[in-house]
């Protein structure tokens, strides 16, 4: 899987035909009714006017917009900016040769660029063709060494086994241990057959340096993958023996004590893994997870899961959402609600969660806070739907019917395949209208709700 994702505004990028435009100096002694548009000004409004139907998913206008801001453009910048962006909708079309030809195209012009070498990498990776994908995530690294997380997958996929674990080990040491890539690694030595010799090369090892925490916990993940607990469990225990200060032990003293019903050791190993620097985020949040599991099948603890869980919340606000999803499948909606709007004030860009937010709001009719987060996602989601609806529908109970009416017939022209969703803006619209005292628009909009038969 991708290990990284950024989001690029248009507007950042280096070659932006705007990012170095300057106001035009005004000449006093010419005529100011003269209104001619220069050639930039009509490439930049081909170009902002490609934008805004890119923006509503109107790829056809898009395009269309943009080749005529293409035939104009006034620098090579200006032409490389339209490319990409004519680029970006091609794969979204899923015309990947076109696509892959004007990402190309840009970096021929502008050179190494990694905005536009994200967006190439991502296009092999998704297609997938792997072998492309390899020398452009190569080129990605020394702008951010987490591609090099993004080689190993590369490696692993066009069976470079022994690049990959080269890379594995070097990763290791550089950024300690990590469940995700002892996985891999072990799935790697599965492959190839090599797991009994990788345990004898680790066992070797530690006969010569029996003080390796690494190799332990290399040799307890590999155990534990074969299915031989019992091994895992021992070599664990030897190595908190020999190393009683051992913090990354508890990774998987922690699950033995789950399973064998120690309660009380696995949460006292979780509260040590819970604040252990080496340890990665996506690890603690795997445990964290783990234990709202386990709290799941075992209610009593409760009390212990939201004591640890909420203490990292502000350090981890991902642990909101775990918790509200936890409460929601207890179908304990006012809990999950709680957690919910917490995560979301820490985390509105995490769409996921704030649609769950606004609809456990309606939900429990607290529609003032609905309009303030939807109102507040809109400006990061302007292309969703579900944000319009809530929106609309808050309005309505509020009776800010005309604000009702703004975001309900601003959102519908996003509504794509879901007739259910657009029977829901037409009723909406109706009660808007109805209670405006407009009946001919709600009769209208009824209509056209009763008209969309939903299937059973």
């Amino acid at each position: 899987m991708k290990t990284i994702r950024y989001i690029f505004i248009l507007l950042s990028i280096g070659f932006s035909p705007f990012v170095e435009a300057q106001e035009p100096e005004v000449d006093t002694m010419e005529n100011p009714l003269d209104t001619s548009e220069t050639n930039e000004d009509k490439f930049q409004i081909h170009f902002f006017e490609a934008l805004k139907q890119k923006a509503i998913e109107n790829y056809e206008r898009a395009l269309t917009a943009l080749d005529q801001a293409e035939s104009i453009a006034p620098t090579p910048e200006s032409k490389a900016a339209v490319q990409f962006e004519k680029a970006k909708i091609y794969s979204q079309l899923r015309e990947y040769e076109t696509a892959e030809h004007l990402y190309k195209t840009v970096l021929e012009s502008q050179g190494d660029r990694m905005d536009v070498l994200e967006r190439l990498y991502d296009l092999y990776y998704n297609k997938p063709d792997f072998e492309k994908a390899l020398p452009i995530v190569k080129r990605l690294i020394p702008y951010h060494d987490d591609y090099k997380e993004d080689l190993v997958n590369i490696y692993f996929h066009t069976e470079r086994y022994q690049e990959a674990l080269t890379l594995l080990n070097e990763l290791e040491t550089i950024w300690g241990e990590s469940e995700k890539r002892n996985a891999l690694k072990t799935q790697i030595y599965k492959i190839t057959g090599n797991e009994a010799l990788a345990i004898e090369e680790i066992k070797q090892n530690l006969n010569e340096n029996p003080k390796n925490e690494q190799d332990y916990l290399k040799l307890i993940f590999l155990y534990s993958e074969q299915g031989e607990q019992d091994k895992a469990y021992k070599t664990a225990q030897e190595l908190l023996k020999k190393m009683p200060e051992s913090k990354l032990v508890h990774l998987a003293l922690y699950k033995f004590y789950m399973n064998e019903k120690q309660t009380e050791k696995a949460i006292e190993s979780i509260k040590i893994v819970l604040t252990t620097a080496e340890i990665d985020d996506e690890t603690i949040l795997k445990v964290i997870n783990d234990f709202i599991l386990f709290v799941n099948e075992n209610p009593q603890y409760s009390d212990e899961l939201e004591t640890i869980v909420s203490s990292y919340a502000t350090r981890f606000p991902k642990v909101f959402e775990l918790l509200g999803d936890y409460y929601l499948r207890k179908n304990e909606k006012q809990l999950a609600l709680e957690y919910y709007e917490k995560g979301a004030a820490k985390n509105i860009e995490n769409f996921n969660l704030v649609k769950n937010t606004l609809l456990l709001q309606l939900d429990f009719e607290a529609f003032e806070k609905a309009n303030d987060l939807s109102n507040r996602a809109l400006d990061l989601f302007p292309a969703q739907p579900i944000l319009y609806l809530v929106n609309g529908v808050a309005n309505n109970k509020l009776n800010n019917y005309e604000k009702a009416i703004q975001s309900l017939e601003a959102g519908i022209d996003f509504v794509f395949d879901n007739p259910k969703m657009e029977k829901d803006f037409y009723e909406q619209l109706s009660l808007a209208f109805k209670a405006k005292g407009n009946a001919k628009k709600a009769d209208e909009f009824a209509t056209r709700a009763s008209k969309i038969k939903l299937s059973e």
